[in-house]
């Protein structure tokens, strides 16, 4: 067996290792590099790579890539689209809309973007490197060892490695939290994405936009919106139905004539969208009940971040930007940790108080919003009877947008 140790005696920088190299191990590692720490990420897989698909980014999300001197490469990336639209699916008729563009960028200090996921990985995986995070691929963890003065992981292959502590950002289906936590594994919420995407250019004009576009149906919604620079439209359908195949797979193929029946009688528009983007694929939404207390996040000199920590369902477009946030907010108590002296799991469990309460917010307000995009009957009425009289009002968040308390 070999066994690399990576831990820090007598003023020498302190050690972290990171499991999982998707968005939120990747922001880890920047955060951590920049508050001091070495940071060291194992990603089970043979290279780094996203699936395609489309991620919103509120101000909260990009002042933080803005603050890692990332704004630029976002610049060239990134959709930003100046409205966000709601229309009822049964006939597009609009319901209400927020002003985003440079107005929303100058009253939040950020833009509101939209982005293709691999580009998004492809930016934090250039920034990670620029950081000198150590990038360790094919590296399944196997189990996590704890000990008194540090933690390790064993890797498949017969590699024991240790640090001063660990970061689960291993996703929805985290061996870390299996491990800490021993909670089980997430639950299926009765609700089916489907997903395409397609170059803008090659759909008939009527179905380009520049913006986001929520469509509300009976037990379904459908949003679409820009990425790359605006040249690709990402569409996401989401309808209630049983879960099929791995329930694990987050990329099954999928037919657009089963989507068009599952939408059922919706407006023409709507069909027409739907009908002319290719490649559709499906996956079955699971997540978690939102968090109770700190402890869901640490465990002495383990914790947990994005996915891994509050998985969310994607009804409120925050499951980026929180990971985004929780990577800052840990390197921002790291940092304060090694000012301070503070001893590491003293320091995580204060990352885990800053974060809990905010994440649960945003847990439940995800499924909240999943109740009120597939209303029906009076509570369907009502939902369109407030978004007409206060669109503006209820589709902005100053309290999310703003970011978290300092």
């Amino acid at each position: 067996m070999t066994r690399e140790r990576h831990l820090s005696f007598g003023g020498v920088t302190r050690q972290v290792l990171i499991a999982g190299g998707g968005l939120g191990g990747l922001a880890a590692g920047v955060a951590c590099t920049r508050a001091g720490w070495d940071a060291r990420l194992y990603e089970q897989a043979a290279q780094f790579s996203e699936f395609g698909a489309g991620i919103q980014l509120g101000p909260n999300a990009t002042r933080i890539l803005q603050g890692w001197g990332l704004g630029r490469e976002l610049e060239l990336v990134a959709a930003f689209p100046p409205w966000l639209r709601v229309r009822r699916a049964a006939d597009a008729a609009p319901l209400g809309r927020l002003r985003l563009g440079p107005a929303f960028a100058s009253r939040y200090g950020a833009p509101y973007a939209t982005v293709h996921r691999a580009d998004l990985q492809g930016l934090l995986l250039g920034a990670a490197r620029q950081a000198g995070v150590h990038l360790k691929l094919s590296s399944r963890v196997m189990a996590v060892l704890p000990s008194s003065d540090a933690i390790g992981l064993r890797i498949a292959g017969d590699l024991e490695v240790e640090g001063d502590a660990l970061i689960g950002a291993d996703g929805l289906w985290s061996a870390v939290r299996s491990q800490v936590c021993s909670d089980g594994p997430p639950a299926f919420t009765g609700h089916l994405a489907y997903r395409a995407l397609a170059v803008q250019a090659d759909l008939p004009a009527a179905l380009r936009s520049p913006e986001v576009t929520v469509w509300l149906g009976e037990r379904l919604h459908v949003v679409a919106y820009p990425v790359r620079r605006g040249e690709w439209l990402n569409v996401v359908a989401i309808v209630e139905g049983k879960a099929p195949g791995r329930v694990e797979d987050w990329d099954q193929a999928a037919a657009g004539a089963e989507l068009l029946r599952a939408l059922g009688r919706q407006c023409a528009p709507l069909q027409d969208l739907v009908r002319a983007m290719p490649n559709w694929r499906l996956w079955a939404l699971h997540d978690r009940p939102p968090m109770a207390s700190a402890d869901e996040m640490v465990r002495g000199r383990a914790v947990l971040l994005g996915d891994a920590a509050h998985p969310m369902r994607p009804y409120f477009a925050q499951g980026a930007g929180m990971a985004i946030e929780d990577a800052a907010a840990l390197g921002g108590t790291l940092a304060m940790a090694a000012d301070a002296g503070l001893d590491v799991p003293l320091a995580l469990r204060r990352y885990a108080l800053k974060r809990w309460e905010r994440c649960a917010r945003v847990q439940e307000r995800s499924r909240r919003n999943g109740r009120i995009f597939h209303a029906t009957g009076l509570m369907r009425w009502g939902r369109d009877l407030s978004l007409r009289l206060l669109g503006e009002t209820l589709l902005d968040q100053p309290w999310l947008y703003r970011g978290p308390a300092r």
